[in-house]
């Protein structure tokens, strides 16, 4: 029986230099089948170790800590817990799984005997078993042997031939002695980096199969790489059901009118690192390879890029001014997502949106094309007008034009007044204001109120008063389904 909606948790939200400390981390649920995006929050103290044992796999996008932070400790937990008989199942593409394997070896690549009286050594295949998703590379950098016990890098095709001079490149960098390929496009006629140059449809430089994983019930879950600018390897996630369409955008830059340079803009090579001769003649280069691209992306790859995110819910990454790697919220416009399937996250620690954002605890439904935010055994639509993080709290606005919180465009930054009357900028409209207590709505109580909401055991939320005599609670109604926008 096909599986029917897609429930998202969210485990973190957080980036790497959050003051909240939970980073990045999903459960993605369809049907009985449970799987980890990421493992940057702490897995152990959201879902438990009895609840990591039901998950079917971990899906990687890439291998910054944020995001793989607790990466040793689950594949730890799956070798030793006594109760499980199986290996850490990891879903990711080639390259970041090569990265998993050199960053975790010093946790995983020895241990004590059985019965503890000998250190032993041990492989990253002890632990893991790795599940590609995602295209194979057709060209590769591998070690070869060339006798007496010396070595060379060469550039091999799918055949394991080595790829001449002419058509392939190995560039070292200087810095941190990492080689990276360089290769010549037959139909550009130009020499890029194929990771960043090709999307993973292209039958030059990947194979036909995509590995994509399908599961038993009926779901399907793919990787794609031509929208995702991120830095280092990585791959965005599209989970697929008869009716639902939901896609984790990975960390990247996504914008249309920077993506169109990165395709037509053809580079210069600078060969400050060797000579023209030396280039031409040369299958090991030491230098920058950015001195010898010619172009960034393919054409391919960009309209490949235009496509990914239609007709499905989108979870995506933002960033406010100057992140260099991850979406500005300013340049929203200037991608081909819609505010109305699309849940921001990975937010700084305090950020104003009127695009829904999400933060560590919430869960969505997405049935067809409808995104809900799962509150007890009730769903929700996502209709505030704004949504505001600050200091570990959330809150949402509802318009009105006798609201007493004014909603501030500074830069396209918005903002709810803040701390500086430089940060103001333009008003744009008023709302009253919510505090969200699990997702459950009630008023925003002033900054100099001498009470608070308290969450009782019983899930009532209740305003404490407090004085010199002492504390008294009264319960609030939850206003969540009640509020609409005026004015």
């Amino acid at each position: 029986m096909a599986a029917e909606g897609i429930l998202v948790r969210v485990l973190g939200d957080y980036g790497p230099f959050s003051a909240m400390g939970k980073s990045i981390g999903y459960q993605v649920t369809i049907g009985d089948a449970s799987f980890l995006v990421d493992c940057g929050s702490p897995l152990f103290q959201h879902i438990g170790g009895h609840g990591l044992k039901s998950v079917k796999g971990l899906i990687m996008t890439h291998c910054h800590d944020d995001h793989k932070r607790w990466f040793t400790d689950l594949s730890l937990f799956y070798m030793y817990a006594p109760d499980i008989a199986h290996k850490l199942n990891v879903l990711t593409s080639e390259a970041i799984n090569s990265g998993l394997m050199v960053s975790s070896g010093p946790a995983l690549n020895q241990s004590l005997s059985p019965d503890s009286k000998t250190v032993i050594d041990l492989d990253y295949v002890d632990y893991v078993n790795f599940q590609p998703i995602g295209p194979r590379a057709l060209y590769r950098i591998v070690r070869q042997e060339t006798g007496a016990g010396s070595w060379a890098l060469v550039v091999v095709d799918a055949q394991g031939n080595i790829v001449d001079h002419e058509h392939a490149k190995i560039i070292i960098n200087r810095k941190n002695g990492a080689p990276r390929l360089l290769l010549r496009d037959p139909d550009y006629c130009e020499w890029v980096e194929p990771e960043q140059f090709y999307p993973f449809s292209s039958q030059f430089f990947y194979e036909q199969n995509q590995n994509v994983y399908h599961d038993p019930t009926g779901f399907t879950i793919e990787a794609f790489n031509a929208p995702v600018w991120h830095g280092v390897p990585s791959i965005g996630l599209k989970f697929s059901t008869a009716h639902e369409s939901l896609v984790f955008s990975s960390d990247t830059v996504n914008d249309t009118e920077l993506w169109q340079v990165l395709h037509t803009e053809k580079r210069q090579q600078c060969l400050s690192d060797c000579t023209r001769t030396e280039f031409d003649s040369s299958s090991v280069i030491y230098g920058d390879i950015n001195n010898f691209i010619e172009r960034i992306w393919s054409k391919e790859r960009y309209q490949d890029a235009l496509v990914t995110f239609k007709d499905a819910t989108v979870i995506h990454d933002i960033a406010t001014r100057k992140s260099v790697v991850h979406t500005d919220y300013r340049r929203l416009k200037h991608t081909e997502l819609s505010k109305e399937h699309t849940i921001l996250t990975h937010s700084p620690d305090k950020m104003t949106s009127e695009w829904p954002l999400t933060t560590s605890g919430k869960s969505y439904f997405i049935r067809g094309k409808s995104a809900n935010e799962v509150v007890g055994n009730k769903l929700f639509p996502l209709d505030a007008a704004v949504y505001h993080k600050q200091d570990g709290r959330y809150f949402v606005g509802y318009k009105n034009r006798n609201g007493d919180t004014t909603v501030y465009e500074n830069d396209g930054i918005l903002n709810l007044g803040g701390e500086w009357n430089w940060e103001k900028g333009t008003g744009l409209f008023n709302v009253d204001l919510y505090e969200d207590i699990n997702g459950r709505y009630y008023p925003k109580l002033a900054e100099d109120d001498v009470s608070c909401y308290v969450e009782r055991k019983d899930g009532e939320v209740e305003q404490v008063t407090y004085s010199k005599e002492g504390s008294v609670g009264t319960v609030i109604e939850d206003l969540r389904g009640k509020l609409v926008n005026s004015g």
